[in-house]
């Protein structure tokens, strides 16, 4: 009996690693997803708390790609709610049999901002876009199309009751990632949206660490600078962020 058992026992291991060399890996997928979180908390002489999150999905085949991105942010001190702000941005990019790697795209950006110099904004748009640089360590993609923009003004003293602008935009979009490291990388994403009415300028930029495996430290800033807003704002907001990020697919 102890020998059928010993017999089994090595027997086994050697049919497993025949099925399954040691230099295995197991193959790309075509779906990926980041999700990161940051909390502070204040206790003392000030007592307030602050959060925010993201969530991006991607979805990246030979023919098309998929791209969703979720984003919150709230703060408060102990007597009110003093940020809250959501984004949602969806892009499909239909890609282009050519040397350039250029693809079509369709895309929707929508911002609801409690405290912003505009409340609701949403933005559609089309266009054609390309991979300038696409390597290892180095990928820049450059986009430009029309679009179509609904903002909807913050209630001010001097504009209790304010109207909604709506207009026709072009958009263009560079977005740049560079690997620093094994174990580092920098993004920067800068889009302008010029209208006849009001233009925006946003630059997103990011650094990250990875610490274990899946697992990343990440500092981002996002600067967005909008030539019109109601009196009393301001023209240019500025976030922040600290966060621990994992990854996975």
């Amino acid at each position: 009996m102890f020998r059928a058992i010993a017999v089994l026992f090595l027997t086994f291991p050697m049919t497993a690693w025949a099925l399954v060399p040691p230099d295995y890996q197991e193959p790309p997928s075509d779906f990926t997803a980041e999700i990161e979180a940051g909390f502070q908390l204040n206790t003392g002489n000030t007592d307030s708390s602050s959060f925010n999150g993201r969530t991006k999905l991607v979805y990246d085949t030979k023919q098309t790609k998929q791209e969703a991105t979720f984003k919150a942010y709230f703060a408060s001190d102990d007597e009110k709610t003093t940020s809250e702000k959501y984004d949602i941005q969806l892009q499909s990019n239909y890609k282009l049999q050519s040397d350039w790697g250029g693809y079509v795209f369709g895309r929707g950006d929508f911002t609801s901002d409690r405290f912003g110099s505009y409340t609701q904004i949403s933005t559609v748009s089309t266009g054609y876009g390309f991979d300038a640089i696409s390597d290892i360590d180095t990928k820049l993609s450059l986009e430009i199309g029309p679009g179509y923009r609904y903002n909807m003004p913050i209630e001010t003293e001097a504009e209790p009751d304010p109207e909604a602008n709506a207009d026709v935009i072009i958009r263009t979009a560079i977005k740049f990632e560079q690997k620093l490291q094994e174990y580092t990388s920098l993004n920067a994403d800068l889009t302008a949206e010029a209208g006849e009415d009001n233009s925006t300028l946003t630059l997103d930029m990011n650094y990250k660490n990875t610490l274990f495996q899946d697992w990343a430290f990440k500092i981002g800033v996002n600067v967005k600078y909008t030539d019109v807003v109601p009196e009393g704002t301001k023209q240019t907001d500025t976030i922040t962020t600290f966060n621990l990020l994992y990854t996975f697919q």
